[in-house]
């Protein structure tokens, strides 16, 4: 068994000049490099009309909604990843040490998958929740119709509030609300369902 204190440790440099050179995209933390596992069918489906009904909640407001593409960096942990979809409002503010960076997302959303599920409602929302700008981190199951909500509250904490097949969210973030039945669209909840 190899020494874990042998293990390379990168620079967050090291890692941009990986990403800049690479065709798969790839998560820093701590010196670590993680590549990113391509999506389900399922899951960019999912993800694309969760896209399509942010999009219709941001409406004309100076507001952009990304996909999985756009990289963004937590700055107080230094986690560097690429959400399933961001929406940042007003002027992107980039990342000091790369432009390709933004680290002022409102709102970030990861579709959830076997492999991710733990990492995605635990460590990772933690870093995600370090971000001064975000409101808003919604969570999307892959197993059933099912989407999460973590909010920021008024003083400071974060609330958690979720809906089933025929109930809707409040987006407080984007001052609107979306349907869990609008993101499963598509026949999606059968092939989600029949996975169980």
């Amino acid at each position: 068994m190899s020494d874990p204190a042998a293990r390379h440790r990168y620079s967050y440099a090291d890692y941009l000049e990986l990403e800049e050179a690479s065709n798969i995209k790839h998560e820093f933390l701590a010196g670590e490099i993680y590549a990113l596992a391509g999506g389900s069918p399922d899951h960019a489906a999912l993800a694309a009309n969760l896209i399509a009904a942010l999009l219709a909640c941001v409406g004309s407001r100076p507001c952009r909604v990304f996909s999985s593409d756009l990289r963004v960096r937590v700055l107080a942990t230094g986690l560097a990843t690429y959400p399933d979809v961001t929406v940042v409002c007003g002027p992107l503010e980039r990342d000091p040490e790369s432009r390709l960076t933004v680290v002022n997302p409102l709102l970030v959303a990861e579709v959830l998958s076997d492999s991710t599920a733990d990492y995605d409602r635990g460590e990772k929302l933690q870093h995600y929740k370090q971000i001064p700008s975000l409101q808003e981190c919604l969570l999307v199951s892959h197993r059933e119709p099912r989407v999460e909500v973590w909010r920021r509250s008024s003083r400071g904490g974060w609330e958690h509030e979720e809906a089933a097949r025929g109930g809707r969210l409040r987006l407080a973030s984007l001052d609107c609300e979306i349907g869990v039945d609008e993101v499963y669209r598509g026949g999606l909840e059968d092939s989600v369902g029949g996975a169980r």
